[in-house]
Protein backbone atom coordinates (compact mmCIF):
# COMPACT_ATOMS: atom_id res chain seq x y z
CA UNK A 1 0.00 0.00 0.00
CA UNK A 2 1.35 3.72 -0.99
CA UNK A 3 1.61 6.25 1.59
CA UNK A 4 -1.52 8.06 0.11
CA UNK A 5 -3.63 5.08 -0.27
CA UNK A 6 -3.01 4.22 3.60
CA UNK A 7 -3.81 8.33 4.36
CA UNK A 8 -6.93 8.28 1.93
CA UNK A 9 -8.12 5.16 3.80
CA UNK A 10 -7.47 5.34 7.42
CA UNK A 11 -6.87 9.12 7.92
CA UNK A 12 -9.26 11.10 5.53
CA UNK A 13 -12.66 11.87 6.21
CA UNK A 14 -14.84 15.13 5.96
CA UNK A 15 -13.57 18.29 8.25
CA UNK A 16 -16.40 20.79 8.81
CA UNK A 17 -14.31 22.91 10.45
CA UNK A 18 -11.66 23.63 8.11
CA UNK A 19 -11.30 25.37 4.65
CA UNK A 20 -8.87 22.76 3.45
CA UNK A 21 -8.34 19.21 5.17
CA UNK A 22 -6.30 16.08 4.24
CA UNK A 23 -5.18 15.45 0.79
CA UNK A 24 -3.54 19.03 0.02
CA UNK A 25 0.25 20.20 0.34
CA UNK A 26 -0.98 21.83 3.75
CA UNK A 27 -4.68 22.46 5.15
CA UNK A 28 -6.46 25.87 5.60
CA UNK A 29 -7.88 27.08 8.78
CA UNK A 30 -9.15 30.64 9.88
CA UNK A 31 -9.40 31.75 13.23
CA UNK A 32 -12.14 33.19 14.19
CA UNK A 33 -12.27 37.24 15.05
CA UNK A 34 -11.21 38.24 18.35
CA UNK A 35 -9.45 34.62 19.08
CA UNK A 36 -6.10 33.57 19.20
CA UNK A 37 -4.75 30.14 17.56
CA UNK A 38 -3.49 27.80 20.54
CA UNK A 39 -0.81 25.46 19.73
CA UNK A 40 0.70 22.35 21.00
CA UNK A 41 2.58 19.55 19.79
CA UNK A 42 3.19 16.17 21.55
CA UNK A 43 5.15 12.67 20.67
CA UNK A 44 4.44 9.57 22.24
CA UNK A 45 7.03 6.48 21.64
CA UNK A 46 6.40 3.31 21.70
CA UNK A 47 8.04 1.60 24.86
CA UNK A 48 7.83 5.44 26.39
CA UNK A 49 4.41 6.87 26.14
CA UNK A 50 2.17 3.34 25.68
CA UNK A 51 3.49 -0.68 25.45
CA UNK A 52 4.12 -1.01 21.76
CA UNK A 53 1.41 -4.16 22.50
CA UNK A 54 -1.07 -2.03 23.52
CA UNK A 55 -4.62 -2.08 21.73
CA UNK A 56 -4.52 -0.06 18.64
CA UNK A 57 -7.22 1.37 19.65
CA UNK A 58 -6.12 2.68 23.09
CA UNK A 59 -3.01 4.13 21.64
CA UNK A 60 -5.13 5.77 18.87
CA UNK A 61 -6.96 7.29 21.80
CA UNK A 62 -4.17 8.28 23.91
CA UNK A 63 -2.35 9.66 21.53
CA UNK A 64 -4.87 13.08 20.69
CA UNK A 65 -6.29 12.95 23.84
CA UNK A 66 -2.91 14.01 25.61
CA UNK A 67 -2.55 17.10 23.15
CA UNK A 68 -6.37 18.20 23.97
CA UNK A 69 -5.33 18.36 27.70
CA UNK A 70 -2.48 20.74 26.65
CA UNK A 71 -4.92 23.06 25.01
CA UNK A 72 -7.70 22.53 27.72
CA UNK A 73 -4.94 23.91 30.26
CA UNK A 74 -5.36 26.90 28.56
CA UNK A 75 -8.90 27.49 28.48
CA UNK A 76 -8.86 27.23 24.69
CA UNK A 77 -11.27 25.45 22.55
CA UNK A 78 -10.07 22.41 20.59
CA UNK A 79 -10.40 22.25 16.98
CA UNK A 80 -8.18 21.05 15.06
CA UNK A 81 -5.61 18.43 14.73
CA UNK A 82 -2.09 16.81 12.58
CA UNK A 83 -0.85 13.19 12.99
CA UNK A 84 2.71 12.19 11.98
CA UNK A 85 2.83 8.40 12.16
CA UNK A 86 6.00 6.22 11.73
CA UNK A 87 4.57 2.53 11.28
CA UNK A 88 7.14 -0.61 11.25
CA UNK A 89 4.83 -1.90 8.61
CA UNK A 90 1.57 -1.17 7.21
CA UNK A 91 -0.82 -3.54 9.18
CA UNK A 92 -4.10 -3.08 8.41
CA UNK A 93 -5.89 -4.81 11.23
CA UNK A 94 -3.88 -2.53 13.84
CA UNK A 95 -4.64 1.36 11.70
CA UNK A 96 -8.43 -0.37 11.27
CA UNK A 97 -8.12 -0.12 15.52
CA UNK A 98 -5.87 2.70 15.91
CA UNK A 99 -7.96 5.38 13.44
CA UNK A 100 -10.57 4.05 15.28
CA UNK A 101 -9.90 5.24 18.53
CA UNK A 102 -8.06 8.16 17.07
CA UNK A 103 -11.58 9.32 15.78
CA UNK A 104 -13.03 8.44 18.72
CA UNK A 105 -11.73 10.80 20.56
CA UNK A 106 -11.90 13.43 17.92
CA UNK A 107 -15.11 13.28 17.89
CA UNK A 108 -15.86 13.54 21.45
CA UNK A 109 -14.04 16.88 21.63
CA UNK A 110 -15.49 17.96 18.12
CA UNK A 111 -11.73 18.03 16.47
CA UNK A 112 -10.63 17.56 12.62
CA UNK A 113 -7.68 15.73 11.51
CA UNK A 114 -6.58 18.20 9.11
CA UNK A 115 -3.19 16.70 7.78
CA UNK A 116 0.07 15.29 9.01
CA UNK A 117 2.65 12.25 7.42
CA UNK A 118 3.14 8.48 7.46
CA UNK A 119 6.77 6.90 7.32
CA UNK A 120 8.65 3.52 7.95
CA UNK A 121 10.08 3.50 11.18
CA UNK A 122 9.78 2.51 14.38
CA UNK A 123 6.28 2.98 16.63
CA UNK A 124 6.37 6.80 16.92
CA UNK A 125 3.59 9.17 16.81
CA UNK A 126 3.72 12.64 17.13
CA UNK A 127 0.04 15.32 17.13
CA UNK A 128 0.08 18.68 16.78
CA UNK A 129 -3.11 20.26 18.08
CA UNK A 130 -4.57 23.97 17.31
CA UNK A 131 -7.43 25.55 19.22
CA UNK A 132 -8.84 29.14 19.60
CA UNK A 133 -9.17 31.07 22.52
CA UNK A 134 -10.43 34.68 23.06
CA UNK A 135 -7.54 37.16 23.13
CA UNK A 136 -6.54 37.73 26.64
CA UNK A 137 -8.56 35.06 28.07
CA UNK A 138 -6.25 31.88 27.85
CA UNK A 139 -4.89 30.70 31.29
CA UNK A 140 -1.70 30.54 31.80
CA UNK A 141 0.98 29.33 34.25
CA UNK A 142 2.46 32.86 35.17
CA UNK A 143 -0.97 34.38 37.06
CA UNK A 144 -1.07 32.58 40.35
CA UNK A 145 -1.01 34.83 43.09
CA UNK A 146 0.65 34.65 46.54
CA UNK A 147 -2.48 33.41 48.79
CA UNK A 148 -4.07 31.80 45.86
CA UNK A 149 -6.30 28.16 46.76
CA UNK A 150 -4.95 25.03 44.80
CA UNK A 151 -7.29 22.89 42.81
CA UNK A 152 -7.28 19.53 40.86
CA UNK A 153 -9.54 18.05 39.01
CA UNK A 154 -10.65 14.62 39.09
CA UNK A 155 -8.52 11.49 40.79
CA UNK A 156 -4.85 11.32 41.11
CA UNK A 157 -2.49 8.29 41.02
CA UNK A 158 -4.47 5.83 39.39
CA UNK A 159 -2.60 5.85 36.13
CA UNK A 160 0.75 5.52 37.70
CA UNK A 161 -0.15 2.98 39.57
CA UNK A 162 -1.74 0.55 37.02
CA UNK A 163 1.95 1.53 35.70
CA UNK A 164 3.51 0.15 38.42
CA UNK A 165 1.52 -3.35 38.70
CA UNK A 166 1.38 -3.79 34.96
CA UNK A 167 5.49 -3.22 35.45
CA UNK A 168 5.69 -5.52 38.34
CA UNK A 169 7.24 -2.55 40.37
CA UNK A 170 4.03 -2.83 43.20
CA UNK A 171 2.01 -5.53 44.36
CA UNK A 172 -1.94 -4.94 44.96
CA UNK A 173 -2.73 -5.56 48.75
CA UNK A 174 -3.58 -9.32 48.85
CA UNK A 175 -6.72 -8.54 51.11
CA UNK A 176 -8.19 -6.42 47.91
CA UNK A 177 -10.11 -8.23 45.16
CA UNK A 178 -7.87 -9.37 42.18
CA UNK A 179 -9.88 -7.45 39.70
CA UNK A 180 -8.87 -3.80 41.43
CA UNK A 181 -6.22 -3.20 38.15
CA UNK A 182 -9.35 -2.87 36.04
CA UNK A 183 -10.78 0.48 37.79
CA UNK A 184 -7.48 2.36 37.27
CA UNK A 185 -6.40 0.84 34.00
CA UNK A 186 -8.86 2.91 31.70
CA UNK A 187 -7.01 6.14 33.74
CA UNK A 188 -3.92 4.97 32.04
CA UNK A 189 -4.82 3.90 28.40
CA UNK A 190 -8.11 6.29 27.74
CA UNK A 191 -7.34 9.68 29.94
CA UNK A 192 -10.20 12.14 29.48
CA UNK A 193 -9.44 15.66 28.48
CA UNK A 194 -10.37 18.11 30.42
CA UNK A 195 -11.37 20.79 27.79
CA UNK A 196 -14.90 21.67 28.83
CA UNK A 197 -13.21 22.73 32.59
CA UNK A 198 -10.70 24.60 30.82
CA UNK A 199 -13.45 26.72 29.26
CA UNK A 200 -15.29 26.98 32.36
CA UNK A 201 -12.14 28.48 34.14
CA UNK A 202 -11.97 31.42 31.85
CA UNK A 203 -12.14 34.52 34.64
CA UNK A 204 -11.88 32.46 37.26
CA UNK A 205 -8.46 30.89 37.46
CA UNK A 206 -5.10 32.81 38.04
CA UNK A 207 -2.90 29.68 36.41
CA UNK A 208 -3.83 26.59 34.83
CA UNK A 209 -1.66 23.87 34.07
CA UNK A 210 -2.35 20.11 32.76
CA UNK A 211 -1.05 17.42 34.81
CA UNK A 212 1.22 14.67 32.83
CA UNK A 213 4.70 14.51 34.70
CA UNK A 214 3.21 14.28 38.10
CA UNK A 215 1.81 16.87 40.53
CA UNK A 216 4.45 18.32 42.17
CA UNK A 217 6.64 18.73 38.90
CA UNK A 218 3.76 20.15 36.88
CA UNK A 219 2.72 22.80 39.87
CA UNK A 220 6.22 23.25 40.29
CA UNK A 221 5.74 24.72 36.48
CA UNK A 222 3.61 27.19 37.60
CA UNK A 223 4.81 28.17 40.34
CA UNK A 224 8.32 29.08 38.82
CA UNK A 225 6.58 30.99 36.01
CA UNK A 226 4.61 32.87 38.97
CA UNK A 227 7.52 33.53 41.40
CA UNK A 228 5.91 32.17 44.27
CA UNK A 229 5.51 28.76 46.52
CA UNK A 230 3.38 26.59 47.80
CA UNK A 231 2.07 23.84 50.42
CA UNK A 232 -0.32 20.97 49.67
CA UNK A 233 -1.49 18.08 51.95
CA UNK A 234 -1.22 14.54 50.83
CA UNK A 235 -4.71 14.03 52.94
CA UNK A 236 -6.87 16.20 50.79
CA UNK A 237 -5.57 14.60 47.41
CA UNK A 238 -8.45 13.18 45.37
CA UNK A 239 -7.64 9.28 45.19
CA UNK A 240 -9.01 6.07 44.83
CA UNK A 241 -10.49 4.19 47.80
CA UNK A 242 -7.03 1.50 47.57
CA UNK A 243 -4.90 4.79 47.70
CA UNK A 244 -6.38 6.37 50.35
CA UNK A 245 -6.05 3.52 52.31
CA UNK A 246 -2.15 2.90 51.61
CA UNK A 247 -1.25 6.34 51.46
CA UNK A 248 1.09 5.37 54.19
CA UNK A 249 3.33 3.64 51.91
CA UNK A 250 5.75 5.46 49.75
CA UNK A 251 4.91 4.07 46.62
CA UNK A 252 1.65 4.86 46.29
CA UNK A 253 2.48 8.29 47.48
CA UNK A 254 4.78 8.72 44.89
CA UNK A 255 1.71 7.54 42.39
CA UNK A 256 -0.18 9.93 43.66
CA UNK A 257 2.05 12.40 44.09
CA UNK A 258 4.40 12.25 41.24
CA UNK A 259 3.17 9.16 39.18
CA UNK A 260 2.40 10.99 36.54
CA UNK A 261 -0.20 10.29 33.04
CA UNK A 262 -3.12 11.90 35.11
CA UNK A 263 -3.88 14.90 32.65
CA UNK A 264 -6.01 16.43 35.26
CA UNK A 265 -6.16 20.31 35.52
CA UNK A 266 -4.42 21.75 38.55
CA UNK A 267 -5.13 25.67 38.57
CA UNK A 268 -4.89 28.49 40.85
CA UNK A 269 -7.82 30.75 42.02
CA UNK A 270 -8.81 33.41 44.76
CA UNK A 271 -9.99 32.35 47.44
CA UNK A 272 -13.52 34.20 47.14
CA UNK A 273 -13.92 31.83 43.85
CA UNK A 274 -14.79 28.97 45.75
CA UNK A 275 -18.54 28.69 45.52
CA UNK A 276 -18.00 29.56 41.88
CA UNK A 277 -15.63 26.43 41.68
CA UNK A 278 -17.89 24.36 43.34
CA UNK A 279 -20.85 25.38 41.42
CA UNK A 280 -18.74 24.18 38.29
CA UNK A 281 -17.84 20.99 39.74
CA UNK A 282 -21.50 20.44 40.00
CA UNK A 283 -22.09 21.21 36.69
CA UNK A 284 -20.25 19.17 35.14
CA UNK A 285 -20.30 16.54 37.46
CA UNK A 286 -16.90 16.50 37.90
CA UNK A 287 -14.53 16.64 41.28
CA UNK A 288 -12.17 19.94 41.76
CA UNK A 289 -10.89 19.55 44.76
CA UNK A 290 -8.72 22.14 46.85
CA UNK A 291 -5.50 20.98 47.91
CA UNK A 292 -3.31 24.02 49.58
CA UNK A 293 -2.25 27.53 49.01
CA UNK A 294 0.66 29.55 47.36
CA UNK A 295 2.54 31.45 49.16
CA UNK A 296 5.36 33.89 49.47
CA UNK A 297 8.75 31.73 49.94
CA UNK A 298 9.44 30.18 46.70
CA UNK A 299 9.52 26.28 46.78
CA UNK A 300 6.87 23.23 46.91
CA UNK A 301 6.14 21.65 50.23
CA UNK A 302 3.58 18.24 50.35
CA UNK A 303 2.48 18.02 53.77
CA UNK A 304 1.82 14.45 55.45
CA UNK A 305 0.02 14.07 58.97
CA UNK A 306 1.11 17.68 59.53
CA UNK A 307 4.70 16.83 58.61
CA UNK A 308 6.97 17.94 55.47
CA UNK A 309 7.18 14.71 52.98
CA UNK A 310 10.23 14.39 50.82
CA UNK A 311 9.70 12.40 47.63
CA UNK A 312 12.80 10.55 45.49
CA UNK A 313 11.49 11.53 42.50
CA UNK A 314 9.13 14.81 42.08
CA UNK A 315 7.97 13.61 38.51
CA UNK A 316 9.03 12.40 35.46
CA UNK A 317 11.69 13.22 33.51
CA UNK A 318 12.83 12.14 29.98
CA UNK A 319 15.99 12.69 30.25
CA UNK A 320 16.76 12.01 34.22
Amino acid sequence: MSEFNLIQRYFTRPTPQADLGVGDDAALVRVSEGNQLVISTDMSVAGTHFFADSAAYDIGWKSLAVNISDIAAMGAQPKYATLAIALPEVNGAWLDEFSRGFFACADALNVDLIGGDTTRGPLNISVTIMGEVPIGKALRRDGAQIGDDIWISGTLGNAALALAILQQRYQIDPNWPEDELAKWLPSLLRPQPRAALGLALRDIATSCIDVSDGLLADLGHILKASNCGAEIFLEQLPVSLYNLNHLHEPAIQQCALAGGDDYELCFTAPTNRRNTIKKISEKQNLLLTYIGKTRMDNGLQAIYQNKPLTLLKQGFNHFG
